[in-house]
């Protein structure tokens, strides 16, 4: 099915990674969770990123900016707990702190060195005892068959969330590596979520950076948990270029092949935040079909998804196809309703912009109760689709986000 192989390590799979997990920790009343991570490079790796377009932006994402300009990076350091966003000057010379301490401890540039945060905004890190606990960290830095590492990035997510695969390249083994987070605050542009990958595929700067933002489209900016974006989203990815591939520095065949398994790894965990969405009980894949752009297609799937009326209805059960109707309506893009066809796991609940001689309202019910239900709504209006992730919206969403920082 795929030209490609799912296997285990996350982002150690890739040649030249060494990862950890520690606990700082950077909440006096994380008792237990590790919240501090370090996902290393044995070699100097080529970096490219993907940032939130949040107006207010965290201190880190201003340093990664500046960095992934730059294409070189050897580690990336990521703590829970605190988001390290609008905490101004001193914020900022806080991180600048620990980035300088990272650089002593492993020896490396600032310039090489990226750092990320999520938690609670507007409080500052605890910086010393960031600073005590580096040496540790580096010590423990290895292939973390634990996951600590993905342990150690989680706020509200119940799982870590990691992902890889290997293919072939030039007859050489070319692996990716992902680890992501992210429950709340999602919604496309990114979200209040990180996602780190490892690659040891030969690549340049300029088709890595052309890879991860045509991924980020594919994944992370099609999905929604309650429409709500951050001031930390980061995506980064490092190549080792350590597989032995002839180099990729074009858009050619082998790109493709590596592309399409990058963006496996990224809709994997993507699809992973939205199934771990704040009290999200189901995954709802919706794909919209039948449009002249791609544009109007997203604009309209993602319409949809974050609409709360269509969500709440999942989380009851309810197949009221009325709410979906509505949502594509107020997209802002002009359709036939007349034309419009609405299936739900295969099955068709409209036809022609009117309720489907085959709807059967229990039938569609038991089938809106699986833990993961498909939604295609084809316009018949042109040969482009769109397929966005989103999940239910339960009285537990309502919970979590009502004592988020009690």
């Amino acid at each position: 099915m795929y030209d490609f192989h799912i296997i285990k390590g996350g982002v150690t799979a890739p040649l030249g990674f060494d990862a950890a997990g520690i606990r700082v920790p950077i909440r006096e009343d994380n008792k237990r969770k590790p919240d501090l991570a370090a996902i290393y490079c044995r070699e100097r790796a080529i970096v490219a990123g993907a940032f939130t377009t949040n107006v207010v932006k965290a201190a880190p994402v201003l340093w990664d900016m500046e960095i992934v300009k730059k294409g070189y990076a050897r580690i990336i350091v990521a703590n829970s707990g605190i988001a390290n966003a609008a905490t101004g000057k001193e914020g900022y010379n806080d991180m600048i702190k620990i980035i300088k301490s990272i650089s002593e401890v492993w020896d490396i540039p600032e310039e090489e060195i990226l750092v990320a945060s999520t938690g609670v905004i507007g409080e500052r890190l605890p910086v010393d005892r960031i600073i005590k606990k580096l040496p540790a960290l580096k010590k423990k830095l290895g292939r973390d068959i634990k996951e600590t590492y993905a342990k150690a990035i989680m706020t509200t997510d119940t799982f870590p969330k990691t992902a890889a695969v290997s293919l072939d390249i030039d007859e050489h083994i070319v692996t990716i590596g992902g680890v992501a987070k992210g429950a709340g605050m999602i919604h496309p542009n990114l979200a209040t979520m990180l996602a780190f990958f490892t690659t040891d595929v030969n690549i340049t700067k300029e088709m890595l950076d052309i890879a991860i933002k045509r991924v980020v489209e594919h994944s992370f900016n099609s999905i929604t948990v309650d429409g709500d974006t951050s001031t930390n989203d980061t995506v980064l990815i490092m190549s080792s270029n350590m597989a032995g591939n002839r180099i990729i520095d074009k858009e050619d065949e082998r790109f493709e092949k590596f592309y399409k398994a990058l963006e496996f790894v990224a809709q994997d965990l993507a699809k992973k935040i939205v199934k771990d969405g704040e009290g999200a009980t189901k995954l709802i894949t919706i794909i919209v079909e039948g449009l002249k752009s791609y544009e109007d297609a997203k604009k309209i799937a993602v319409s949809i998804a974050k609409s709360n009326l269509v969500k709440t209805a999942f989380f009851g059960n309810d197949p009221n196809w009325g709410r979906i109707l509505a949502a594509a309506g107020s997209a802002g893009v002009d359709f036939d309703p007349n034309k419009i066809e609405i299936l739900l796991n295969d099955i068709p609940i409209v036809q022609d912009g009117i309720t489907s001689e085959y709807f059967e309202e229990s039938i569609v019910k038991n089938e809106m109760k699986k833990k993961e239900v498909t939604l295609v709504v084809n316009f018949h209006n042109g040969p482009v689709s769109s397929t966005v992730w989103t999940c239910d919206m339960t009285y537990d969403y309502i919970k979590i986000n009502a004592s988020y920082r009690t």
